[in-house]
């Protein structure tokens, strides 16, 4: 984390009697994001950072002051945390941007280890999930009948702050607000087409694979980017009723993030609220060939930013 006085604060989305509200949490209490601010416009994340230039400061100024105010708070302890990020506008996925588990997965398939995609001119790989298929920290995921071979996947997700386009890679971490934690679940023997040749040029199904109901868990909250100061020493574990199955760092990613954005951008703006999910170490299911079973639970930790467990059902 950056050192320093500046106030600290994570942003939540949490459930209130009058629904979702952007939730501005200070140690252990939450306080709401609108009132804490007086800007009517941030009881939501996305109006947040819809404004996110002012917002930050604005943000900070708020924490500063309300630790020691008496405005309304209530304890984190006792707050239902939802996906931070209820409607992201579009969830990028990157593909097989770890070593370790790029060469786990072309094991599994009977192929030779893959060498470094720089070396070879290649450029990041990406698939996208539908927003529809976000969970909520803590939320029981109910899957079952869906897949026989439910996967994990923990992913550091970084949060798009400002519209980003032909951006370089040297500026591609200024257009990012926050990071926060991912888990993309994956049902592997979903993802190739019944019925079509292995050696089809259309034999992959990426919706069926990716994007079913809970098969993003995000959470619990995002921490703003000026608080993480380098994303690409971030350590990251997941753990699967208590055995800890991955264990790694955001330093073994194939491409950094700043890489990530500038290729993204080429092509397409990326807009605030955008998520981009930064690839997944190895000790997945698939390289062990053990998966989820209804009743397993599953904790994903990533440095500096906290974690969340699910449950699957």
């Amino acid at each position: 984390m950056a050192s320093g006085t500046r106030a600290q604060y994570k942003l939540a989305t949490y459930q209130t009697k009058e629904g979702p509200r952007a939730g501005l949490i200070i140690g252990d209490d939450v306080f709401d994001a609108a009132k804490a601010t007086g800007q009517a416009a941030y009881a939501t994340i996305a109006g947040i950072l819809a404004d996110w230039k002012s917002a930050e400061g604005a943000l900070r100024k708020a924490t500063a002051s309300a630790a020691k105010s008496r405005a309304k708070r209530q304890p984190l302890a006792k707050t239902k945390l939802l996906a931070p990020l209820p409607s992201p506008p579009t969830i990028f996925c990157a593909g097989a941007n770890y070593a370790d588990h790029a060469a786990a997965m072309a094991r599994k398939a009977g192929q030779p280890e893959p060498a470094d995609p720089h070396e070879q001119g290649q450029k990041p790989y990406f698939f996208i999930k539908a927003a529809r298929t976000l969970a909520d920290p803590g939320a029981t995921i109910k899957v079952g009948g869906y897949a026989e071979q439910l996967d994990w996947e923990i992913e550091l997700a970084a949060v798009i702050g400002r519209p980003a386009k032909n951006v370089p890679i040297e500026k591609a971490l200024n257009y990012v607000a926050g990071y926060t934690a991912a888990n993309d679940l994956s049902a592997r023997d979903r993802g190739r087409r019944p019925g079509v040749e292995a050696t089809s040029f259309f034999k992959m199904d990426w919706i069926k694979h990716k994007s079913f109901d809970g098969s993003c868990p995000l959470g619990p909250w995002i921490v703003p980017a000026s608080d993480i100061k380098d994303p690409q020493q971030l350590g990251l574990k997941l753990w699967v009723n208590g055995a800890l199955r991955q264990d790694s760092n955001t330093n073994k990613m194939l491409f950094t993030l700043a890489e990530q954005i500038a290729h993204l951008s080429e092509n397409m703006t990326l807009h605030p609220g955008d998520l981009i999910l930064t690839g997944t170490p190895a000790g997945t299911g698939a390289g062990s060939g053990e998966f989820l079973k209804s009743g397993d639970v599953i904790k994903i930790w990533i440095e500096g930013i906290g974690a969340f467990t699910n449950k699957i059902l």
